[in-house]
């Protein structure tokens, strides 16, 4: 299969906004290849973790190679099918550095989302030539004409070029084979040049260790070969190369245009940097790097604590074990009064976070305590260095910096006209600052906002959903740090301060968060024989405080009679035993508490 020649090749990925189908159009691509067994296909045969299965939802960028037989003619494709969530963009663009075309998917039910712009201007930035794809154009509630009209107001993208399929009956799907052999352009390279090879992502296999799948540029790659990774400036042996298809299949080289694994016994997936590029340790002063990408900064952070203090080793070794997988997940030990020994973890976004603390409990079996997550934060100090603060406990004096620089978004929701008004004042009200808005069709806009990357994983997308009634969709992409007028609100239950309650708010929302995160912790630490007193603060002053009552115990019960300073002996004894008890007894805060951290709103009485 290996000696086609470049012009029958074609290496494309398929970019769509979440739920749009492509998946199942991957599966449908495959069972047309002659290559596959059809006796080992599955539903989302691509998608391998059982998590993306349940979900319905692609994590990992996944690469195929298809043998295909059009018109008595022999091509070869090599697919990469792309996760649609935000939280995954850097595998998104990964996969598109390894590609000369890309399929944008569009439900015809549904029309553009803000994932389908969002990727839509990755491809352009990668030069990509893009094949519009209307999927489900097979359902009752599908309307081609305004999908075409739609793709025509955010790109100018013509109907006629528009290609409609269903990927669940296969409608359409010869046409679009035709169609990606016509417009997508066969790879380039010299197989004379020395070699150059992309890395565009790394898997561990338990039995093998580290699978790298690359895209080769330029020369050949074969098994014993001695190589050398121009970014990490390792060296190693190349043990064995081959294409993928239902599983690995070796192969004796794999040239310039081709897509396809290299095992060379490496250890973890964090000694391959992801977007490197591989040559010859021979030629190794006299090769240029690829434009690359940046290995990807976590977004969010969160403490993780195990619930049980033995289980502390084996939370070690399961996050050892989990970005063997994925290397985008960082953690370090952090000690908490409140919470005992756990880890710092840095996430892409909320769902790359709840994906993992899913796959910890599943795989590992282990009981988490998860604190808030909050972002990254950076401070300018007085002479002038930048400092990095990852959670609010941190964060130092403040006769120490000049300002607290918070990270900003730019952010992107499309959503139907009549609900303009909502994200309007959501957004608005979140330090949101408006850019643009470009319609979409007659009923549907693309509202631009700049806005804090904290205020977005908030809880925005939950109020954008219930204020439009689940029609909005949204994306954001990180732009850089700005300064603001930020504190740190200290929490006190029993006038110890608890660290992993603390958080970095802007002020003007001081007092109100600070006073709504009290009421919640009331609700939630249960009444203990003493008065507790919870207090919010800001430096040494109190703004604002509540108190959670003591558990009544009727001491004079036992009295039936008799005098009444019998009674006040009693009570008196009780007074004293609660003073000592507060002065000595400490408080169990369950886990909800530091949950209710993520239910804080700015709303008074919220």
């Amino acid at each position: 299969m290996s000696e086609l020649p470049l012009s029958k090749m074609r290496n494309f990925c398929i970019i769509a906004h979440i739920d749009h189908g492509k998946s199942t159009l991957a599966d449908r691509l495959l069972s047309m290849s002659y290559a596959v067994d059809k006796r080992k296909m599955v539903e989302q045969t691509m998608d391998s973790m059982d998590l993306e299965r349940e979900r319905g939802i692609t994590i990992k960028a996944k690469a195929i190679a298809l043998p295909m037989n059009l018109n008595g003619e022999e091509y070869l494709f090599n697919l990469i099918d792309t996760p649609g969530h935000v939280d995954f963009g850097y595998e998104v663009s990964r996969a598109m550095n390894a590609c000369e075309g890309a399929l944008l998917l569009v439900d015809a039910t549904q029309g553009i989302q803000a994932q389908t712009v969002a990727n839509m201007y990755l491809a352009i930035g990668a030069d990509l030539e893009v094949v519009p794809v209307a999927n489900k154009v097979d359902m009752v509630a599908a309307d081609f004409d305004r999908t075409c009209g739609e793709l025509e107001a955010a790109f100018g993208t013509k109907a006629a070029d528009v290609v409609q399929v269903s990927g669940k009956t296969g409608l359409g799907v010869d046409k679009l084979v035709e169609e990606i052999v016509k417009r997508i352009p066969p790879p380039e390279g010299d197989i004379t040049k020395p070699l150059r090879a992309l890395i565009f992502d790394a898997v561990y296999d338990d039995y093998r260790g580290v699978v790298v799948y690359v895209r080769v540029r330029d020369g050949a790659l074969r098994a014993g070969d001695r190589i050398f990774m121009i970014g990490t400036r390792s060296e190693y042996d190349v043990l064995e190369v081959g294409v993928v298809r239902m599983g690995l299949h070796k192969q004796p080289e794999l040239k310039c245009g081709e897509v396809g694994y290299v095992i060379c016994g490496i250890k973890t997936v964090q000694d391959v940097g992801v977007g490197d590029t591989i040559a010859l340790a021979k030629h190794k002063n006299e090769i240029m790097p690829l434009p690359g990408y940046k290995k990807p900064q976590p977004m969010v952070y969160a403490g993780v604590y195990p619930t049980n203090a033995a289980e502390f080793d084996q939370l070690r070794k399961g996050l050892q074990k989990i970005t063997l997988s994925d290397s985008s997940i960082t953690y370090t030990p952090e000690q908490s009064d409140a919470l005992g020994s756990g880890f710092r973890c840095g996430f892409l976004g909320l769902l790359h976070m709840e994906i993992f603390q899913e796959r910890v409990e599943r795989e590992l079996g282990l009981d988490l305590v998860q604190s808030a997550p909050n972002v990254t934060y950076e401070i300018k100090k007085h002479d002038g260095s930048i400092e990095r603060i990852e959670k609010a406990g941190d964060l130092p004096d403040p006769t120490v910096y000049d300002e607290i620089l918070e990270p900003m978004v730019k952010l992107s929701v499309i959503t139907p006209t009549e609900y303009i008004g909502n994200v309007m004042a959501l957004s608005l009200e979140r330090r949101g600052l408006y850019l643009n808005q470009e319609h979409l069709g007659k009923d549907r806009v693309l509202l631009s906002f700049k806005m804090p990357l904290a205020e977005v994983i908030f809880d925005y997308f939950d109020k954008l959903k219930s204020g439009t009634r689940g029609y909005a969709t949204m994306d954001y992409e990180p732009v850089g740090f700005e300064a603001a007028d930020l504190v740190k609100v200290r929490i006190m239950i029993a006038g110890d301060e608890v660290d992993a309650l603390a958080m970095i708010v802007h002020r003007q929302f001081a007092e109100q968060r600070g006073r709504n995160l009290l009421k919640k912790l009331k609700e939630e630490i249960p009444k203990h024989l003493f008065v507790i007193n919870l207090q919010a603060a800001i430096g040494g002053k109190v703004i604002a405080s509540e108190k959670i009552g003591s558990m009544g115990k009727n001491v004079l019960a036992k009295c039936y009679g008799g005098d009444i300073t019998r009674k006040k002996k009693l009570l008196e004894k009780q007074k004293k035993g609660k003073k000592r008890m507060k002065m000595i007894g400490g408080v169990e805060v369950p886990q909800g508490a530091f949950l209710s951290i993520l239910k804080v709103g700015n709303e008074p009485g919220e």
